[in-house]
């Protein structure tokens, strides 16, 4: 039969061949290791019988060391044992003749049982090698030899050895000695004694050609970062200056310079390393030129870090170095510039390497006992948190606080948790979001296409599509879903750690951060957890063991709570609004001035935001009480007061029933009950708005005129439009009274005109001289000689 075999095709040919070639470069390369490896044995070979060889070489015998008493009686029995000469055969002895020759038998242990050309085993060690080598006494000092290359002939390796000449050496190290201490007496003077003047001359002299150096590295650095990332080495060694006039301001100069240059050249991506298959791979020299910037940048960063990291602990640690440089002291200045460098590099450069670790150093430092070092780390994160669109940075922050809080048992300052309150969860609009979470735009199957286009619109169709396609791939923005996804994370984390801290340290100082922060965030809680947490809200108002603004900030988190995902439970938290009810009368317009702004957001939500659950005699109630609590505080309070009066008669009806003398229904109103539903305030009327008319602030009495007039929305009773349609909590706000201003400023008195100042002067001048001529007159008529000395007198005065 014949063989006819089948021609591949030019593909397979192509992919076998590619096939072959990689077979046959891996097989040369494993062709080099082994002759490699095969020539590092036998160059082992070689020295280990060279070293044999010379270590063989057949010395005299030396007497025995005498062995342990316990083995003397051995030794005895053992030379009654062996026989005398005489007793022994001519053959033997020759025998021993023969042996005593050769120096393997020298050297060889007798006491072992191995033959004598045993091969050594792999596993003896260099001390058993070096037991079984004969001593010799060194009774002459060993001469020095240098090893030559060995000669092989048949009957085996000689090695080759020369003695190496010894030079006298004495005599010159003799002369050099004497020559060292002519020259030493010689330049033995006494160093100048510089005055204070000059002292402090070289100092600014030193200091500021280190500043030029400085700059003159900074600015080549930043002119051709590329070319000059070397530089940045020799800059980055500045920060161990050993000058201990200069070292601590140099040392600060070129921790700021570093920082600014970083966040000038550092690109907007993160920097991985290279793996072994990239560095490989053959690239343009561009493309080189950016990896060896990118990898000493990278570098030179981590060095950079490592460097303030290690300042900050040496102050820590209240650790000095060995060379005594810097004074713990001026310790405390450096620590202060590595942190404000830290702080910069943390908001500057989130996208980069190692921000992770510039977190992990901060975030403890913003519980440091020092003032100063903790406000710059809080304030530093806050900026993070107010900047971070994404969520990366803020989820990691957040990470590293939670460990923080639980790893100190909660004993941290209360600022490390409200920087919680600048996350930017809140202002995502949720609506917004959940629209581009929605499921996108599904384009038509070809089933569809085939039944309802045409041919050509399929064709349209089809290019449509593509392009649609491309845009959505192309466009750089970052998806709302895994930007929903991280802040989910984030505050997930942040109520795992108020729920420790209401369940574990309910009297801990956190408390009233834990609280201001359920206040923001309750709304985004799980409905799972709203029936604990309502529970652990009241029963912390019921203990009294809050202060009033504690107290206030858990009703605004429980209404919180109940205002968004909470409407679907049917919970009345009438303990909640009889508690800020009976509570209310202890504002007043001094330091309680301030949780006004707290009470007007509770009642927005207790009221606004839950009409259809509030009852017309509790808004009754908290329209009458309101509006005596407006009598008794600042202007800026009464305006929010009122305001908050305004929309509770526009929300709710009928309440111009206390615009009104009659009375309502049976009973009388009962101003000291606690109780909002049972004390009747139908029955009383709002005279407190008659007062408020002529309050001395003209906004307080524009709204206590329009609430009289029913509050209308046109009309002439009505608001201007830049009070109508502000919120009370904007108005409170708007016209604080904290910078010692009055808002709107007080009219000027008008000051009285030239000519009235004129004619006063006038008249007294007028009066003057009369009174002057008739002390003349008088003078004249009773002493006439003394006229001159009384009229000097009269003219004097």
């Amino acid at each position: 039969r014949k063989n006819t075999k089948r021609v591949p095709s030019f593909r397979k040919l192509l992919r076998t061949s590619q096939i072959k070639l990689d077979n046959k470069l891996k097989n040369k390369q494993y062709k080099q290791k082994s002759a490699a490896k095969k020539y590092r044995k036998e160059q082992k070979k070689l020295r280990e019988a060279v070293r044999d060889a010379i270590s063989r070489k057949p010395f005299p015998l030396e007497e025995s060391k005498k062995k342990q008493v316990g083995k003397k009686w051995e030794e005895k029995e053992e030379e009654e044992d062996a026989l005398p000469l005489d007793m022994m055969d001519e053959d033997d002895l020759k025998l021993m003749e023969d042996l005593a020759q050769k120096a393997s038998f020298l050297t060889r242990d007798l006491s072992s049982n191995e033959p004598v050309h045993i091969k050594k085993r792999k596993h003896e060690s260099v001390i058993e090698k070096y037991e079984k080598v004969p001593r010799r006494l060194q009774t002459e000092p060993e001469k020095e030899l240098i090893h030559l290359l060995p000669i092989k002939d048949k009957s085996g390796i000689i090695p080759q050895a020369v003695e190496k000449p010894v030079l006298n050496v004495a005599h010159d190290e003799e002369e050099d000695t004497e020559d060292m201490e002519e020259t030493e007496d010689f330049n033995e003077e006494p160093l100048p004694v510089l005055t204070p003047e000059e002292m402090a001359a070289q100092r600014r002299q030193k200091l500021q050609e280190r500043k030029m150096h400085i700059a003159a590295l900074a600015s080549a650095i930043l002119s051709e970062p590329d070319s000059n990332i070397k530089k940045l080495k020799e800059l980055r060694a500045m920060l161990m200056e050993q000058d201990p006039n200069v070292a601590v301001i140099v040392r600060k100069l070129v921790m700021v310079s570093l920082m600014e240059i970083f966040k000038d050249i550092a690109p907007s991506y993160k920097i991985r390393p290279l793996t072994e298959a990239e560095k490989a791979t053959k690239v343009k020299k561009e493309t080189q030129k950016l990896r060896e910037f990118e990898e000493g940048l990278v570098s030179q960063y981590k060095f950079y870090l490592e460097n303030l990291e290690q300042t900050i602990k040496d102050w820590k640690q209240r650790k000095l170095k060995k060379s005594n440089v810097i004074s713990l002291k001026a310790y405390k200045g450096l620590a202060e510039v590595a942190v404000k460098c830290l702080c910069e590099l943390l908001v500057a450069l989130p996208h980069f390497n190692f921000h992770n670790n510039i977190i992990v150093l901060i975030v403890p430092l913003m519980n440091d006992p020092s003032k100063m070092i903790s406000e710059l780390c809080v304030e530093a994160v806050k900026k993070l948190f107010k900047q971070d669109k994404l969520g990366y940075a803020s989820l990691g922050v957040v990470k590293v606080i939670s460990g923080l809080v639980r790893g100190r048992n909660y004993d941290v300052r209360p600022e490390v948790l409200k920087v919680f309150l600048h996350l930017r969860i809140k202002e995502v609009e949720l609506q917004k979001d959940s629209e581009d979470i929605a499921p996108k735009k599904k384009f038509m199957t070809y089933k569809e296409k085939r039944k309802n286009l045409s041919r050509m619109q399929r064709k349209w169709k089809k290019a449509e599509e593509k392009l649609e396609r491309e845009l959505l791939e192309a466009e750089a923005s970052e998806s709302k879903e895994k930007k929903l996804k991280l802040h989910t994370e984030t505050l997930n984390i942040v109520f795992v750690t108020y729920f420790r801290i209401l369940k574990k340290a309910q009297k801990s100082p956190l408390l009233p951060a834990v609280l201001e922060g359920l206040a923001k965030f309750a709304h985004l809680i799980n409905v799972e957890f709203f029936d604990d947490l309502l529970i652990v809200l009241h029963s912390l108002i019921a203990s009294g063991d809050l202060s009033y603004r504690e107290s206030l900030h858990c009703i605004l988190s429980a209404f919180h709570i109940l205002s968004g995902q909470g409407d679907v439970l049917n919970i009345d938290p009438m303990k909640f609004y009889t508690h800020l009810y009976r509570t209310l009368f202890s504002l007043h317009a001094g330091g309680t001035n301030e949780d006004i702004g707290i009470v007007l957001q509770c009642l927005d939500v207790m009221f606004a935001k839950r009409r259809k659950q509030v009852s017309q005699q509790r808004a009754l109630a908290f329209l009458k009480r309101l509006s005596i609590l407006a009598l008794h505080v600042l202007p800026n309070s009464s305006i929010g007061l009122l305001a908050t009066n305004r929309v509770f008669m526009q929300t709710f009806p009928r309440m111009d029933l206390l615009l009104d003398n009659e009375s309502q229904g049976s009973g009388v109103y009962l101003p000291e009950l606690d109780e909002p539903e049972h004390c009747n305030a139908q029955n009383t009327a709002l005279w407190e708005l008659h007062l408020l008319q002529r309050h001395y602030h003209p906004t307080v009495q524009k709204f206590a005129s329009h609430l009289i007039a029913g509050a209308p929305t046109e009309g002439s009773g009505a608001l201007p439009l830049d009070l109508s349609q502000r919120s009370a909590t904007e108005l409170f706000e708007t016209y604080c009274m904290k910078g010692m201003t009055f808002n709107p400023p007080v009219a000027s008195v008008t000051p009285r005109r030239k000519d009235t100042f004129s004619q006063t002067d006038s008249f007294v001048d007028e009066q003057l001289n009369k009174q002057l001529q008739q002390r003349i007159s008088e003078t004249v008529a009773h002493e006439p000689l003394d006229f001159a000395k009384h009229l000097k007198e009269s003219s004097l005065a």
